[in-house]
């Protein structure tokens, strides 16, 4: 007969989720612990959120952190902006690549068309759009592999061309879904093609190709997978959480959709303060529970909890404020509770 799947609870599930994303302990400053904050990448959708993500997991972490040569912007996952490895930028574009063949002549010649008017310079996308006569569908050129940005949030981003990774389009997805099941798992094809903005035959056939290294378990929202070779981070005992951590906009510890959320934060109401129809606020993860969103406007932070918080806590919560490394803030923050 075969074996039931494993029996993994919220806490071992949450607790594995903070010690694999560096939430519980900071890394030691370097390239080597920037690389592994933005393993499974690093949304920067709102202007300088991947640099908060960063100060979150490793120490030292300073406003030019996210311009280190380890990191490199891509439009990502969904086409979103994010910060990932400069090593592995293929595993979150190439990985991309439409399998059908419409799909891949339209990226393709998008980036031949970007590659030949660029002809090496950096232009931003309205410059480059401007002389190609293509707004926003350039996007789809990101998919080959060949397209870097880079976006200030206040300036459209600058853009230009690299040469086209040598690595296999499904190899590359594979590689990327073995990221998002460490950083992300337990987790499922579907809400893997949500996440990467794949097809659903495409993430199917991905789960499918990694059979051998998966692990089926039993989560309180149904089943799921795990890279199998995490199975043994999942039995450990949790270690102590971090006191306090503010998590900025589409943090990849709560960048979640349908009954991952539901895990996450069990409080009808406190999903839908968190996950909002428009722009999302941080939260605030106290001792390893999200408990409040927070909100900046220049030096102001205002931070509203869901619960009543200690006098330790709410300390702790406002010295992580003012640890924030902002480059656009001179001084102390203004902190203030809702």
């Amino acid at each position: 007969m075969p074996l039931s799947p494993l029996e993994l609870t919220r806490a071992q599930i949450l607790a594995f989720r903070r010690r694999v994303g560096a939430l519980d302990e900071r890394l030691p400053p370097g390239a080597r612990s920037l690389r592994k904050a933005a393993w499974a990448g690093l949304q920067d959708s709102m202007p300088r959120a991947a640099l908060l993500s960063i100060h979150a997991r490793v120490d030292g972490a300073h406003p030019a952190s996210w311009e280190d040569p380890a990191l490199v912007q891509v439009w990502g996952p969904r086409f979103s902006v994010f910060v990932v490895p400069a090593r592995d930028h293929a595993i979150f574009t190439l990985a991309r690549l439409p399998d059908d063949e419409r799909g891949r002549q339209r990226a393709d010649e998008l980036a031949a068309r970007m590659h030949a008017y660029l002809a090496g310079r950096r232009l931003t996308d309205r410059e480059l759009g401007r002389g190609i006569g293509v707004g926003n569908r350039m996007r789809y050129a990101t998919a080959t592999g060949t397209v870097l940005i880079r976006w200030e949030g206040a300036r459209a981003p600058v853009v230009w061309t690299v040469p086209r990774p040598d690595i296999d389009p499904f190899e590359a997805r594979r590689e990327l879904a073995r990221r998002y099941l460490h950083v992300y798992g337990p987790t499922t094809p579907d809400a893997f093609a949500t996440w990467a903005g794949v097809g659903a035959a495409e993430a199917g056939a991905t789960f499918d190709s990694l059979k051998g290294s998966l692990t089926p378990v039993s989560t309180p929202i149904g089943g799921a997978w795990i890279l199998s070779r995490d199975e043994a981070v999942l039995r450990e005992p949790p270690g102590a959480p971090a006191t306090a951590r503010l998590l900025p906009s589409g943090d990849s510890y709560w960048l979640m959709q349908g009954a991952d959320r539901e895990l996450l934060v069990p409080h009808a109401a406190q999903r839908a303060s968190l996950w909002t129809p428009r722009v999302w606020p941080g939260a605030v993860l106290v001792s390893g529970e999200i408990a409040g969103t927070w909100r900046r406007v220049q030096a102001k932070l205002s931070i509203e909890p869901w619960r009543k918080l200690t006098r330790a806590e709410r300390d702790a919560v406002e010295v992580e404020a003012q640890s924030l490394p902002l480059p656009d803030v001179a001084g102390r923050l203004a902190v203030t509770w809702d």
